[in-house]
């Protein structure tokens, strides 16, 4: 029972091991000296001619902007999309200090900084997403729209069995065998540092939090995305959805009363293969295309 709740909490803020793949061009990729880091980004130009701000994707836990081969081409059709390596993750090393969302939150900001990109749409996934919550909390002149993929604004959105497995250690030794390792191990600067990420998400994962009041306050657009298996209570999702104000009450026959925000369902998806869901892409670009709604 404790191996199989450790290696839960390691699946928590990740996708499977194996993801649909896609032929991606090459992409100009660079390492941002940014707050003591040297982060790992690429950026996919558009495929054809558009005048949309750029899109930045942060991944899951112990996964890489590798996790996003397989949306990147849909994702970058009308659009600049600009992947990133969150701290001691993929290409970006670790640095002294602990992981946390808000710290990674100012990263992101830091290397939009960096990049002279002025404001962006973000998407992120479960970690990702949850690094994407902080930097519109934190940072909100600099995002237009935000795409949360599968994770929670408090940390009992998470069934009750997930809460549990977060709190247990990871077992880095026996991981080593799995192919997130292998992956990691492929591209990591220091892979020896395998047990230091997986401490340290730890340590992230175990902590209480509740982004509720500042969800509340958050003026953009946003797209909540989840499985209808996914880890995350049904309950949760739909709180998640009416504190940006939506699923409150009847739009009406004009759509007059439909918020700015929106909320997707991913018919038989689960936390653990939402990244090959063909329908992702689909909802997060139709939401992305979308007019930005009138100010009221």
């Amino acid at each position: 029972m404790h191996l199989h709740h450790s290696l839960l909490a390691t699946l928590i803020l990740m996708a499977p091991p194996l993801f649909a793949q896609m032929s991606v061009r090459n992409p100009m990729s660079g390492y941002a000296p940014i707050r003591g880091l040297k982060m790992y980004y690429e950026i996919h130009t558009a495929q054809a001619h558009g005048d949309s701000v750029p899109l930045i994707l942060l991944h899951g836990g112990v996964l890489s902007t590798d996790s996003f081969s397989g949306l990147i081409p849909t994702l970058s059709a009308n659009r600049e999309v600009i992947a990133i390596d969150l701290q001691a993750h993929g290409r970006t090393a670790d640095i002294d200090r602990p992981m946390s969302c808000e710290a990674m939150a100012d990263d992101i900001a830091s290397l939009l900084d960096f990049l002279h990109v002025q404001q962006a749409d973000v998407l992120g996934y479960s970690l990702g997403g949850a690094v994407a919550l902080r930097f519109a909390i934190q940072h909100p002149g600099m995002i237009r729209k935000l795409v949360v993929v599968s994770t929670t604004f408090r940390k009992d959105g998470w069934y009750p069995e997930v809460q549990a497995a977060m709190s247990r250690p990871m077992p880095a030794e026996m991981m080593k065998r799995s192919p997130l390792y292998q992956t990691y191990a492929r591209v990591a600067p220091r892979p020896q540092d395998w047990e230091v990420l997986l401490t340290k998400l730890q340590q992230l994962l175990s902590k209480d939090y509740d982004w509720s009041a500042e969800v509340r306050n958050l003026k953009g657009p946003v797209l909540l995305i989840f499985g209808d298996a996914d880890a995350i209570r049904p309950e949760h999702q739909v709180e998640f959805f009416q504190l940006l104000g939506g699923g409150k009450k009847d739009a009406g026959w004009d759509s007059a009363g439909m918020a700015d925000s929106r909320l997707a369902i991913l018919p038989a998806t689960t936390h653990y293969n939402m990244m090959a869901s063909p329908g992702l892409s689909t909802i997060a670009t139709q939401f992305l295309d979308a007019p930005m709604p009138e100010k009221r």
